[in-house]
């Protein structure tokens, strides 16, 4: 009986772990942050402060802004509601969140479809309260001779490679900030430039 009891509470330690690090795993990300620089056109991602790298990217060629129809990339906070993709291959066609079975690759000619991953935007400040309704994604392109200037219709574009590697490194509700002004005009920018002066300008 003893043996029998022994084994149980073996059972339910280690259930209690496997819970414990499943639900870390699952829950708000509160240490990773992405911050979009419009003038620059690139993203940098932060954990706990501290800058980790940065991709170059594509914000709406139709300028700024949060108003339905626009096509304009909203600014200030938001964090990433829902997550979309994984597992797919890179240049996979999306079509309403969905995976068609298609596969492209990088730089096809006359095709710019959302490819490879989604990260679905929801505002937290007035200003962009409609991103999650207006369908603003992180999400990766085809078009990625375009990355490094403003090219989306209000989405922000990374290539597949690269919206593969931020995909696995945030969770949800990791804050994705859009600023206007240049990454050097944030702490986390000016560190990163500080310890990576050759890399800074590759979007490495």
């Amino acid at each position: 009986m003893a043996n029998v009891l022994l084994r149980l509470s073996l059972l339910l330690i280690a259930g209690i772990s496997a819970f414990g690090l499943s639900s870390c795993g699952g829950g708000r990300d509160t240490r990773n942050k992405m911050i979009v620089s419009v003038r620059d056109q690139r993203m940098l991602l932060a954990r706990d402060g501290k800058p980790v790298k940065v991709y170059p990217v594509s914000t709406s060629k139709y300028g700024l802004g949060d108003g339905p129809g626009t096509n304009r990339t909203p600014l200030g906070r938001m964090e990433v509601a829902k997550k979309i993709g994984r597992n797919v291959r890179k240049g996979t066609v999306f079509k309403h969140r969905q995976p068609t079975g298609e596969v492209i690759k990088p730089n096809s000619p006359g095709r710019d479809p959302i490819v490879t991953r989604i990260l679905w935007l929801k505002g937290r400040e007035y200003h962009n309260r409609n991103a999650f309704r207006r369908y603003i994604y992180i999400h990766g392109t085809p078009e990625e001779w375009r990355l490094g200037q403003p090219a989306s219709y209000g989405c922000i574009r990374m290539a597949s490679r690269d919206v593969v590697d931020l995909y696995r490194r945030i969770g949800l509700g990791a804050e994705v900030k859009v600023i206007r002004g240049s990454l050097m005009t944030t702490p986390e920018g000016i560190e990163y430039v500080k310890s990576n002066p050759r890399r800074s300008r590759s979007g490495a």
